[in-house]
Parts: C-alpha cells; structure tokens; sequence
C-alpha cells in the first residue's frame, strides 16, 4: 500500500463499530500500527481479533475497498521491525510524536494484522 494512512476498524464488546485513521506499515504482507498500550484499539482488539481496514485520508475517508484481517500485539522482533520502517515512512514528523509521546510517558505498542486474503495490493 502507497497510502499514508489506513481507516483500522475495530469492535467494541457490544459489537459497536470503531473506525480509526491511522499511519501504518506494511512488510511482508503484515500491516503494522504503533499505538499508546493503553488506547482502545488495543483494549478492543484484544476482545475481538476481527478487523477490517482500508486506505484513507487523514480524516478516515475512503480510499479503496475493505479488507478483512485479524489483529494482535507484535512479538518483539515485529516490534523492532515496525519501528524502524514507520520511522523511515514518516520521517521528521514521525520523530516528533515519538519525542512528545516520550516526554508525556506514554507506551508504545506495536500491533499486526494479517489478512483473511490478499488484498494488500491497494
């Protein structure tokens, strides 16, 4: 995927849908997101593994078709990984909110999401 950002839509526990626009990587056909361990995508994606994503824009407006994938919390070597290739995607601006998100204490998280079929090509 050549987008900046990919619309990552997450379920409550009362099955409410979430939709959440978010900068992304994708290596290997796995999609990875960094997110503070603490945000609700990472609460809801650990009740329900089910996703489904698509490219947006940066206020979640569509940019392609839905894919359904399934998403967990990245090993460490995932991690490492993910890090490293959304660093060089987002260069400065990317640096600057890991900076502020140091100065504010909040932690990283890096999430994986595998598709139920390959449609990554979007």
């Amino acid at each position: 995927m050549d987008q900046k950002y990919i619309n990552l839509e997450t379920y409550k526990k009362n099955g409410q849908v979430v939709q959440t626009p978010v900068w992304f990587v994708l290596d290997e056909g796995v999609i990875y997101v960094r997110t503070d361990k603490n945000s609700g995508k990472v609460k809801r994606s650990q009740n329900n593994p089910n996703v489904h994503l698509m490219p947006c824009n940066i206020r979640g407006r569509p940019k392609g078709e839905w894919i359904d994938g399934t998403i967990q919390i990245a090993n460490e070597n995932e991690s490492n990984r993910a890090k490293q290739l959304l660093n060089q995607k987002y260069g400065l601006l990317g640096k600057m909110l890991g900076i502020m998100y140091k100065l504010r204490k909040i932690e990283f998280v890096v999430l994986s999401i595998h598709f139920s079929s390959d449609k990554t090509s979007a």
